[in-house]
C-alpha cells in the first residue's frame, strides 16, 4: 500500500477568528432555538394543565 502525506491547512489569525466568530453564532443560534420549543412546550402543556384542574 502506498502512504500518502495528509495535507493540512494553516490558518491565520484572521481566519481563527472569523472561525469562532462564526461557531459562536451557531452556538447562540442553537441555544436561541432551544429556548424557543421549551417555552411553546411549556405553554402547550401548562394550557392544557390548567384547564383540567
Amino acid at each position: 500500500m502506498v502512504e500518502k502525506e495528509l495535507e493540512t491547512v494553516t490558518l491565520t489569525e484572521r481566519q481563527k477568528k472569523a472561525q469562532r466568530s462564526r461557531s459562536v453564532a451557531i452556538g447562540v443560534a442553537l441555544a436561541l432555538l432551544v429556548v424557543i420549543f421549551y417555552i411553546a412546550t411549556i405553554v402547550k402543556f401548562g394550557h392544557n394543565l390548567s384547564g383540567k384542574m
